[in-house]
C-alpha cells in the first residue's frame, strides 16, 4: 500500500529564520527543527517570532518527535515554548542537544524536560512506516545534521544549514559518500538551503577566515570588540586561537554566552587555556592592545548589544575612542538596515567598524554551485527550496532548471502550503491557517496585528489625549477639556490648533449629551472621528486619539437635621450679617454636640455627603 505523505511548512519559507517543517506520513507528523527569527524593524516591541502551532495542537496526538539538524537559534529557538504544549521526544547531536538544554532551561514551565535523545550520523530510528537516519554536513557548528525519512514512496531529505568547504575540521567535514548513497537508493523530495541562493561566489574556506582573523588582530592598536553569533561555535574558536597568538586575553560578555562556551568545552567542542578568559573587571587593568570583548548579546543576537554598547547603555563595557568593533557573523539582509545604523552608531562613540564579510565570502551557507552539487548527489524527483526570503528561494529554484530538472517538479511553498505525495503525484492541496506567534517578554502570542498597528502609529505620529468631565443628569459639561499630546506637536507652539481641538470636543461631547439615546461608546467614537479628521486636515498625521470622559455627580443629598439644632439655630441668628456673640457661639456649640445623641445617624449621614458630593468615575471602552 502507498503511502500518504503531506509536508507542511510552519516557518522558514518566504522569511529568514524560523526553520520548521512537518511531515506527515500516513497519520505520523514528524517534526524536522523547531526554529525562531529575530524580528524586523517594524516589530516594534518584539523580541522574538516563533510559528504559530494551532494545526498541530488540533492533531498534538499525532506528533511522533522533533529531530534537530544543529544547534543555532533559527532551529532550535521556539523549543522551549513548543515543549510547554507538546510532550514529545527530541533527537539531536551531542551539541544540538546540549544547547537545547540550555535553551530549554531558561523556560520555568519546561526546565524538567528530559526527553532528549542523543543520535550521530550513524543513527537509524525505526518507527515504523519511517525510518529515520541522518548526515553529517558543514555549518558553523560542530555536529550539524541533515535528515532522511525513509518512506515506502522514497526518501524524505532535508538538509538543514550546510555549505561544502573542502579543508573543513574534524566534527565539521560533510560526508560526501553517504549523500552519494542516499541519492541512490531514490530521493521523493529535497528540502533544501537557500539562504546564500543568489551569491554565485565560491564561500571562502574556513581556514581562510581563521587567518583573516588571526591578520586583524595582529596588526591593530587598541582595544578589539568582536561581535559573534553565541552558538557559531566554530567562529569562537578562531577568535580564541587568534587571541592566544597574538597575546590578547578574551573577555566574555553575558551569562548565555559564557554556558555555551563552558558547555563546547566540557564537550571537548571548544579548546583553549584557562588563563585566556577574563572578567569585565579586569579588562579596565589591561593594555588596550592585550584585550578582546566577545560580545553576542542577549540570546546570541550581538547586533542590539552592539547599539547598547555605542550609547553607553551597557553597565561595563561601552564603546571607547581607539576600539576596533569587528563583526565576524554575517547578519541576514533584512538587517541591513539595522546594521548601518549600528555602524553609525560606533562611529559617533569613537570607534570603527569592520566586517569580517567586506573581505571575505564568509557565510555558512551553501552558495549557488554547492546547492547545484546536492542537487546532482541527491538526484530527487522534487525539489523544495527552504530557509530564506521569495528571492533566494527563486535564485534557487533557477539553478535547479538549469540543471535540467522540470519547474513543475520545484515547489516554492508559503506558510500553511500543503504539499501533498499521493498516487504517484506530488501536488498543492488545502492549506492551513498559519501565521506567526511574537514574543514580548513573558507574554507569547499576546501581541497581534492590533497591537503592533497601534505602536507602529504611536511611532510615527504619537498620541493625543483629551480629557473631558461632564455631568450627564444636567446634560452639561462640567470642566473644559484638559488636552495632552507626546510625540505629535508641541504644545505650546500650537496654541490655536489646541484651543480649536478644544472647542470641537465640547461641541461633540454637548451634541452627545443632548441626544436621549446616550451611549458611552458612541461618545467616544464620535471625538475620535471628529477629531482626526481636524488633526489630519490641519497636519497631515493621524495620531493615536485617546479621549477619556470623567462623569461627575453634582446631585447631592442634604442631610436631616433634628428639630432642636434648627431651633437653636433660629433662635441664635445673629442680628447682624457676619458678626456672632459669645452666647450665640456657645448656643451653636450647644446644639452641635447635642445632635449626635439625639440623632445617632447623622454622622452617617455627613460621611454619605462627603462621599456622594462629587463622584468621578473615567467610563471606559
Amino acid at each position: 500500500m502507498s503511502a500518504k505523505i503531506k509536508i507542511i511548512p510552519f516557518g522558514g519559507v518566504r522569511e529568514n529564520g524560523k526553520n520548521m517543517y512537518a511531515v506527515d506520513v500516513n497519520g505520523g507528523i514528524y517534526i524536522l527543527d523547531c526554529g525562531l527569527k529575530y524580528p524586523e524593524n517594524e516589530l516594534l516591541g518584539i523580541d522574538v517570532v516563533i510559528p504559530d502551532w494551532d494545526y498541530l495542537r488540533e492533531n498534538k496526538d499525532r506528533i511522533v518527535a522533533v529531530f534537530l539538524t544543529h544547534g543555532h537559534a533559527d532551529a532550535i529557538g521556539a523549543l522551549p515554548y513548543f515543549l510547554s504544549e507538546f510532550n514529545v521526544p527530541v533527537f539531536g547531536s551531542e551539541m544540538t542537544v546540549a544547547l537545547a538544554k540550555i535553551s530549554v532551561a531558561n523556560e520555568p514551565k519546561v526546565k524538567n524536560y528530559d526527553d532528549f535523545h542523543v543520535i550521530d550520523e550513524k543513527t537509524e530510528i525505526d518507527f515504523g512506516d519511517v525510518v529515520v537516519s541522518f548526515f553529517a554536513t558543514t555549518h558553523s557548528i560542530p555536529e550539524s545534521l541533515g535528515i532522511v525519512l525513509k518512506t515506502d514512496e522514497g526518501r524524505i531529505v532535508y538538509t538543514g544549514d550546510f555549505k561544502f568547504d573542502q579543508t573543513a575540521q574534524p566534527g565539521y567535514q560533510t560526508d560526501y559518500a553517504r549523500l552519494g548513497a542516499i541519492g541512490q537508493a531514490g530521493v521523493l523530495a529535497l528540502l533544501s538551503d537557500s539562504a546564500n541562493a543568489e551569491n554565485p561566489k565560491m564561500n571562502a574556506s574556513e581556514q581562510e577566515l581563521a587567518e583573516a582573523i588571526e591578520e586583524t588582530f595582529h596588526y591593530r592598536d587598541g582595544r578589539i570588540v568582536v561581535a559573534c553569533v553565541a552558538s557559531n561555535i566554530l567562529r569562537i574558536q578562531q577568535i580564541f586561537d587568534a587571541a592566544v597568538k597574538t597575546g590578547r586575553k578574551v573577555c566574555l560578555t553575558g551569562q548565555d554566552l559564557e554556558k555555551i562556551v563552558h558547555t563546547a568545552m566540557d564537550l571537548g567542542k571548544l579548546s583553549f587555556d584557562d588563563d585566556l578568559l577574563i572578567t569585565p573587571e579586569q579588562v579596565e587593568a589591561l593594555d588596550p592592545t592585550e584585550t578582546v570583548i566577545l560580545q553576542t548579546g542577549k540570546m546570541g543576537e550581538p547586533i542590539k548589544a552592539l547599539q547598547r554598547m555605542a550609547n553607553k547603555q551597557e553597565k561595563q563595557l561601552n564603546i571607547q575612542p581607539g576600539d576596533l568593533v569587528y563583526i565576524v557573523t554575517t547578519p541576514s539582509h533584512a538587517m541591513d538596515t539595522t546594521v548601518a545604523q549600528t555602524r553609525d552608531m560606533i562611529y559617533r562613540a569613537g570607534g570603527e567598524v569592520k566586517a569580517i564579510s567586506d573581505e571575505l565570502n564568509s557565510s555558512g551557507h551553501a552558495y549557488k554551485r554547492d546547492l547545484q552539487l546536492m542537487l546532482n548527489l541527491m538526484k530527487p524527483q522534487y525539489l523544495i527550496p527552504i530557509q530564506g526570503e521569495y528571492r533566494l528561494l527563486n535564485a534557487h529554484a533557477q539553478a535547479a532548471l538549469e540543471l535540467g530538472m522540470p519547474a513543475d517538479h520545484i515547489f516554492i511553498l508559503a506558510k500553511g502550503d500543503v504539499l501533498t505525495y499521493a498516487d504517484g503525484k506530488m501536488g498543492l492541496g488545502d492549506g492551513i491557517d498559519v501565521s506567526d506567534t511574537m514574543i514580548d517578554g513573558i507574554g507569547v502570542g499576546d501581541i497581534g496585528n492590533i497591537v503592533l498597528r497601534d505602536r507602529k502609529v504611536l511611532a510615527d505620529d504619537g498620541i493625543f489625549i483629551a480629557v473631558v468631565t461632564i455631568d450627564r443628569k444636567k446634560k452639561q459639561i462640567v470642566a473644559a477639556p484638559k488636552i495632552t499630546s507626546r510625540g505629535f506637536v508641541y504644545v505650546k507652539a500650537n496654541k490655536d490648533l489646541m484651543q480649536e481641538s478644544s472647542d470641537i470636543i465640547c461641541k461633540t461631547v454637548q451634541n452627545n449629551l443632548d441626544n436621549k439615546e446616550f451611549d458611552w461608546g458612541h461618545l467616544k467614537q464620535d471625538v475620535r472621528e471628529h477629531l482626526s479628521h481636524y488633526l489630519f486636515d490641519q497636519t497631515h498625521r493621524r495620531p493615536v486619539i485617546l479621549p477619556v470622559i470623567m462623569e461627575v455627580n453634582q446631585h447631592h443629598r442634604r442631610t436631616g437635621k433634628s428639630k432642636t439644632a434648627k431651633a437653636a439655630q433660629s433662635e441664635a441668628k445673629p442680628a447682624t450679617k457676619g458678626h456672632q456673640t459669645k452666647g450665640q457661639k456657645a448656643q451653636k456649640a450647644k446644639s452641635a454636640d447635642q445632635a449626635p445623641s439625639e440623632h445617632p445617624k447623622s454622622k452617617n449621614h455627613r460621611r454619605r455627603r462627603r462621599n456622594n458630593h462629587a463622584t468621578a468615575t473615567d467610563k471606559k471602552d
